[in-house]
């Protein structure tokens, strides 16, 4: 049982998207104007603008004050809130969604890499219950934030971890 309040139900489409993962991933470790954004996510800007407000509307982004842009113009930077680390989106009863967009995303940023770039990859197969699986995973999520809070301050280069479950192929 999750200890975060759930999210209701724009919350979780706004999560079930993966481009507006990419950009909250991006606006994590950055405050990104929506052209940045766009320059670095390779699409149009008009798409992720769309893709932005829908981040904001929901609570995911905030605008951070206008800053100068080029030649004399204004741009609007945003920034990633803790929100999505701090809302349940559900669990089994909800189908796709944020996880499958997670994978969707995930997958994209990896194939925008070349080789080299990709740190390891594992591949695990795991006879566990369920109640052990989910025990595991809450122990790694807890790893995993001590050596985020451990190397703060960008010393250290940004990596994405995804820890996805899913049953095996029978």
């Amino acid at each position: 049982m999750s200890q975060h309040p759930r999210a209701t139900s724009a919350e979780v489409r706004a999560l079930s998207h993966p481009l507006r993962l990419r950009i909250l991933a991006l606006c994590t470790t950055e405050v990104l104007s929506n052209q940045e954004l766009a320059a670095r996510l390779h699409e149009q800007p008009a798409t992720v603008l769309h893709h932005v407000r829908t981040l904001v509307r929901t609570g995911f982004l905030a605008a951070d004050p206008p800053r100068p842009g080029p030649r004399g113009s204004t741009v609007r930077p945003y920034r990633a809130t803790d929100k999505s680390w701090t809302i349940d989106v559900g669990g089994p009863e909800r189908t796709g969604g944020p996880k499958i967009a997670a994978l969707d995303a995930a997958a994209a940023e990896m194939r925008s890499l070349e080789t080299p770039e990709l740190g390891p990859l594992v591949l695990f197969s795991l006879r566990a219950s369920r109640d052990r699986l989910e025990k595991l995973v809450t122990m790694l999520t807890e790893q995993l934030e001590e050596v985020d809070e451990v190397t703060e301050g960008g010393a250290e280069p940004v990596w994405n971890v995804l820890v996805a479950t899913y049953p095996a192929a029978h």
